[in-house]
């Protein structure tokens, strides 16, 4: 497994009237996430799509723990679970400043080809960084 952890500041246009994280705000969370933890390994998203492949979120569930609120710090800690096939599976734990455990989540992605639309195994630019990084 490869882990990563993403720190930010929750910013004012993120919070809803309750002054709490509106709840579509975490598939932004969970994306900005995922694609540091791709950074880590040297692969950027523009990469892959100039490869000539695109990653579609096929799947994502969200368990919500305990509100975030505007100016908190939030962790989110990524874990590329495995691969298999076309598909990648990531979870998510996102913690407060004191370390509380507020949200839990999992996405499903699968590689598709950008010409033709259709579920490909990765590209070995990927393989081969998820293999420097002991996954495979």
């Amino acid at each position: 497994m490869i882990s990563h952890q993403y720190t930010f500041r929750v910013v004012y246009s993120d919070t809803d009237q309750m002054g709490y994280v509106h709840h579509s705000n975490y598939a932004k969370y969970y994306e900005t996430a995922r694609w540091e933890l791709f950074r880590s390994l040297d692969i950027s998203y523009k990469v892959i799509e100039d490869s000539g492949f695109l990653l579609p979120v096929t799947s994502l569930s969200v368990k919500f723990i305990k509100p975030a609120s505007y100016d908190q710090l939030l962790t989110v800690n990524t874990t590329l679970k495995a691969v298999r096939g076309a598909r990648m599976i990531f979870s998510y734990e996102i913690v407060n400043e004191k370390d509380e455990l507020i949200n839990r989540g999992e996405t499903i992605l699968a590689f598709i080809r950008k010409d033709t639309r259709k579920p490909c195994h990765p590209p070995l630019l990927v393989l081969k960084a998820l293999e420097d990084g002991n996954l495979i």
